[in-house]
């Protein structure tokens, strides 16, 4: 295998979780074809049982052992799993394998970020005061500059084969969700989506459809006047900056195949606007996305799945396609830039 670009930083995820045997799949996979990837872990947790495991010093050693081991970068603090049961004795761990992740790939020692799924209900058990993934990485990354200010993320992303979607609000209750709702947040998404399809996805003039919050978008304000006041006002303010965008488009028509052919993205007005349709059509091979860091992030499009983790049933559908667009949007930018 002939390296290019750098490899991509794989974090470790919840040690009680399917983390490591999906990762181990995700190897056996992808060891002669690449892209080439390390884990950072604990490699005295490690069996190379399922899979030959080589500690590595630095993020270029991975190229040299990963047709014959998986290379393990040492987290630097022991862990202690137990498969089924996430522990906050372990999260310390946990965040240093993210933050040791970011600096790599801020550094350029790591073309991407790839994380497994963390149980976030025991970090936060152990302090940390992050709602996830997204917002930590973040903060890891504030101080580093983007493509430019004012396309600064985090903006998540659902990307599958068929369809890529966007919320607008993330983790939020739906009453919460919709209250805070503003033309200004749809205008920032939307631009942020725009560049990173640009940027990251070689598409040179990205189209994104609009989803509308109410049922039909509002019907004319019969079922609600956001549509009209707060979307609308959204989709002309990103047509002003040069945007190919089109809605408020109704929810309920947008996401079949001749629809879903007419544009590259549908940004959505909330959690599961955007990731019914995107899980739907892709339950176990879509990515998580991160667009408007100075960083790429992808990550597994599912949980830590504690009630099967050890017992050989975890597909990596999912984490490959991670890897595989993770490696794909590095080379992307590398191109762009």
């Amino acid at each position: 295998m002939k390296p290019s670009l750098a490899p991509l930083a794989l974090t470790m995820g919840e040690p009680g979780g399917v983390g490591l045997e999906i990762t181990r799949s995700a190897w056996r996979t992808l060891r002669s074809t690449g892209p080439v990837f390390y884990l950072i872990d604990d490699p005295d947790r490690i069996s190379s049982a399922s899979a030959p495991v080589e500690t590595i010093s630095s993020p270029s050693d991975a190229h040299k052992v990963f047709t014959k081991s998986l290379p393990v970068l040492p987290v630097g603090t022991k862990v202690h799993a137990e498969l089924g049961v996430a522990s906050p004795q372990n999260a310390a761990a946990v965040i240093s394998a993210i933050e040791t992740a970011v600096a790599h790939a801020l550094s350029g020692e790591a073309s991407a970020v790839v994380t497994n799924p963390i149980q976030k209900s025991a970090l936060l058990a152990a302090g940390f005061r992050f709602p996830g993934h997204t917002e930590f990485l973040a903060h890891l990354t504030e101080k580093a500059s983007t493509a430019s200010s004012s396309l600064r993320g985090p903006v998540m992303m659902l990307a599958g084969p068929e369809l890529k979607t966007v919320p607008v609000t993330i983790h939020r209750p739906l009453a919460a969700a919709i209250s805070e709702l503003t033309a200004s947040e749809i205008v920032r998404v939307g631009r942020v989506v725009a560049d990173a399809l640009a940027r990251d996805f070689s598409i040179e003039r990205p189209r994104l459809a609009i989803s509308g919050l109410n049922p039909h978008a509002g019907e004319a304000g019969a079922l609600g006047q956001e549509d009209a006041a707060i979307v609308a006002p959204a989709v002309v303010s990103l047509k002003s900056h040069g945007i190919d965008a089109v809605g408020p488009l109704p929810a309920d028509t947008l996401f079949h195949a001749e629809a879903r052919s007419t544009y590259d993205t549908a940004i959505c007005m909330y959690h599961d606007q955007a990731l019914i349709p995107a899980k739907t059509l892709a339950f176990h091979d879509a990515v998580n996305v991160t667009l408007g860091l100075p960083i790429i992030r992808t990550s597994p499009d599912h949980g830590t799945a504690l009630d099967i983790a050890g017992k050989g049933v975890a597909r990596a559908d999912s984490l490959l396609a991670a890897l595989r667009l993770a490696a794909k949007m590095a080379a992307a930018r590398a191109s762009a830039q």
